[in-house]
């Protein structure tokens, strides 16, 4: 067996070289290819040389650094940040917020780190689930940043946020893959490399969630996130949705879940990032010909990835990649979450205020986390992750669909590395029972407050919205259009064809 694989990096190697010869050097220079022997000898040094992050290995931890309690739970409290202004008279109890620990069942040592805010409204609201992307960055960042219950100020304290998703839900944010965030393990092998283990670690945080509070577990069940979370989440839905169909466990009253500014079909949306360049000036006609030379080795690349594995999956990364670069290199200091904006620092925002305020000793004493170390995002997952980077996932959401489980795809217009005609494009390409109705319904505007805030496309279970005047973060750039989606989401019954007005009015 070994043989077939080394003839197709082989192959693959060498129609990167011959491409690589009709295109321009600096593409070249991305790849740094050394012939057939490029997966092997040159993959450690190219992911050291491309990753943004910061080089630490982290949370992998010795035990003799831990105090391990007994059972399933490291930490299980409800707790009140430092520095937070709450009306008189109201306790830990009334504010409903929970940080804990959950041992994963099926891991070697995994304890998965998470934080549930009751809703503002009603305990009887649905569950969302939000998933930061990376791979490897901390859904904390979406606790303070982009539509959790607060926001940090310069002077390290917090104030409520007025749009806040936890107005129209019990909202939960996990640290996931183990190794992100606060989550951790003492063992190695708890490091995940695929979509299988990182929904697999997933759905084990859940059965031990809603073991620890029944009281949620009938309410309807949203997965939500962002970017690689593209990646996670239509596992995810379809691990939970398998686990009940199953009789797994607790039943978890799946109703939907939605992607923002995701990664999910990588061989549709690389091909869209030299259109989507042309159109938003971030490059010329010329540039745009030439980098498009890299189009069809990355289709190569990536079909070799899902038919061959490690090595291969490996190699499109880079491959494929190379677009992004070569745009890259001619955007400048262009911020590719958002081309209106410069890049600053390795992630192209501030969010030291965060790192800052979650290491301060009465913040951690307040969660319980020990002296776990906390990083935005981890280099550890997210090399541990690259092989699973060009694998297309939107392949199971057709079977969801049809059990009527709804998807909503939403992206911010000034995205560039997630960008919204690659979403549209992977959401009118899949093939399910309604796809021919769906290219065919009307695109309408999705009106806020009297003013369109984007525009909206939808049949049966299935919505594509993009964001006016947002980047990659939605949430944090229209906040208040962000969360009346979120509400008329939850809140619309999309059961007719070509019902998009409708559902406007609803949404």
């Amino acid at each position: 067996m070994a043989k077939p694989k080394l003839l197709c990096v082989f192959s693959l190697s060498l129609l990167c070289l011959i491409s690589l010869s009709a295109a321009d050097s600096f593409v070249l220079d991305d790849l740094r290819l050394a012939g057939s022997s490029f997966p092997s000898v040159h993959a450690k040094e190219l992911i050291r040389a491309l990753n943004l992050f910061p080089k630490e290995e982290i949370n992998i931890v010795d035990q003799d650094r831990i105090s391990l309690k007994e059972g399933p739970n490291l930490v299980e409290k409800r707790f009140m940040f430092p520095n937070l202004e709450v009306p008189a008279g109201v306790s830990v109890e009334d504010l409903g917020h929970h940080a804990g620990y959950y041992k994963l069942a099926n891991s070697h040592d995994a304890r998965m780190f998470y934080f549930f805010f009751e809703s503002r409204n009603s305990k009887k609201d649905p569950i969302v689930i939000w998933l930061t992307g990376g791979p490897g960055c901390s859904s904390e960042l979406a606790v303070f940043y982009e539509n959790g219950p607060f926001t940090i100020v310069n002077n390290m304290s917090l104030v409520w946020n007025e749009y806040g998703w936890d107005k129209a839900s019990n909202l939960l944010y996990v640290d996931q893959p183990i190794g992100t965030g606060f989550s951790y393990s003492s063992d190695q092998k708890d490091i995940r490399h695929n979509e299988d283990e990182v929904s697999n670690d997933l759905y084990d945080f859940l059965q031990a969630f809603f073991a620890e509070h029944p009281e949620f577990a009938k309410n309807d069940f949203y997965i939500t996130g962002e970017s690689y979370a593209g990646h996670y989440i239509p596992a995810f839905a379809g691990r939970v949705h398998k686990g009940n169909k199953a009789k797994e466990g607790i039943h978890i009253n799946l109703k939907g879940f939605a992607i923002g500014n995701g990664l999910t079909n990588p061989a549709i949306q690389y091909k869209a990032y030299t259109d989507y360049a042309l159109d938003m000036g971030v490059i010329k006609k010329s540039d745009y010909d030439r980098i498009n030379k890299m189009v069809p080795v990355c289709e190569m690349a990536i079909k070799l990835c899902g038919t061959d594995g490690t090595i291969s999956c490996m190699a499109s990364y880079f491959v494929c990649n190379s677009i992004f670069n070569g745009i890259m290199k001619l955007a400048g200091d262009t911020n590719y979450y958002d081309l209106r904006k410069k890049c600053e620092g390795s992630l192209c925002y501030d969010f030291s205020n965060m790192e800052t305020f979650l290491n301060k000793k009465s913040v951690r004493d307040a969660l319980g986390v020990g002296n776990i170390d906390f990083v935005s995002c981890s280099p550890t997952v997210y090399q541990a992750m690259l092989v699973d980077w060009m694998r297309n996932l939107d392949a199971g959401i057709p079977n969801l669909l049809e059990d009527g489980i709804k998807l909503l795809v939403y992206a911010g217009e000034y995205d560039l590395i997630c960008n919204w005609l690659g979403n549209s494009r992977w959401v009118h390409a899949m093939q399910w029972s309604g796809q021919k109705e769906f290219v065919a319904s009307p695109e309408v505007p999705f009106i806020v407050d009297g003013s369109e805030a984007g525009v909206l496309k939808t049949h049966g279970p299935l919505g594509f919205l993009k964001v006016h005047d947002a980047g990659h973060m939605v949430p944090m750039d229209q906040p208040k259009a962000a969360l009346e989606m979120l509400k008329r989401w939850i809140k619309s019954t999309v059961s007719e064809a070509g019902d998009s007005e409708k559902l406007v009015a609803e949404m």
